[in-house]
């Protein structure tokens, strides 16, 4: 009997879920709409790949289908698949098949919801350029909310301000390039790598922000995207549109880590919840990607 409970118990210990890397208190959610992880390679990103080879990293993430925006935006937010949260369309501002189940804010769990919840008092953010987004956000749960009305530099210079001062627990900056030149002029044009050096540059004014307001030792930075595209759309199933980058930075975090494990965008928001120790709801289907995390 002794013996039994040896191995039970050795190999609990062996299938415990990492723990998760101490001092985290801030977390960043930088989202890019129509980043194929196909461009990062010849991307001129110093930022980015600043943050790669310091951190954690895959190119072959994906996003779930249809390779498009309200869908993956929804579900990198709320931790599952569009057919538990039900949008299922580009644009999508209300399920267009019932959530499986609602929150007290009438949307499917989300993780800002799931802050308030198990954090009350702490103070979370969301800085969007396509307003698309706001109607995918528990705003009720979040303390600042900011529309940026397609204007990606308003957003990163609102986000940096609000780092600054307000250094929330998790803030979610959304930034609608390179998707709009994705759309105008195609993907894997030289007009679509200029603008992700563009994108590069506000990716380094949230970082520079991070360090300005004290708090890089304890912030992880995540960076990911809805889709990617081919030709000047995305909605389909070829790689390009549905293979997006996937990068995380700070503490606890391997450095100059290709992550081999598959990653689904819902896994995101699972993440989140698992860096600040919360507790997933049960309609959630992602995982938090621990294998970017170092072992304790």
């Amino acid at each position: 009997m002794k013996k039994v409970l040896v191995t039970l118990v050795i190999l609990c210990a062996c299938f415990q879920l990492k723990a998760q890397p101490k001092n985290v208190k801030h977390i960043i959610l930088i989202g890019c709409d129509g980043f194929g992880a196909y461009a990062v390679p010849d991307a001129k990103m110093p930022n980015l790949k600043q943050l790669m080879s310091t951190g954690s990293w895959s190119l072959k993430a994906r996003c779930v289908l249809p390779s498009s925006s309200a869908v993956n935006w929804a579900s990198m937010l709320m931790g599952a698949g569009s057919t538990e949260h039900g949008y299922t369309e580009w644009g999508s501002a209300v399920p267009e098949i019932p959530s499986v189940v609602k929150s007290s804010y009438g949307l499917f769990p989300g993780i800002f919801g799931v802050i308030r919840a198990q954090k009350p008092h702490a103070k979370t953010a969301v800085i969007y350029s396509w307003p698309g987004i706001g109607p995918l956000i528990e705003k009720e749960a979040i303390d600042f909310v900011v529309a940026g009305k397609d204007n990606d530099n308003f957003c990163a210079d609102t986000a940096a301000s609000i780092i600054l001062r307000e250094k929330p627990l998790l803030t979610f900056i959304h930034f609608d390039e390179p998707d709009g030149t994705g759309h105008n002029i195609g993907h894997r044009t030289p007009a679509y790598y200029a603008e992700l050096e563009n994108l590069d540059k506000r990716i380094g004014k949230i970082i520079n922000a991070v360090k300005k307001a004290g708090i890089a030792d304890e912030t992880v930075i995540i960076v990911s995207a809805d889709h990617g595209g081919t030709g000047k759309g995305h909605g389909g199933k070829s790689l390009d549109e549905v293979q997006i980058p996937w990068i995380a930075n700070g503490p606890g975090v391997v450095k100059d880590h290709e992550i081999k494990d598959v990653i689904i965008t819902y896994d995101t928001a699972a993440t989140i919840a698992w860096l600040l120790g919360l507790k997933e709801p049960q309609s959630w289907r992602g995982k938090p990607v621990t294998e970017a995390f170092n072992k304790r």
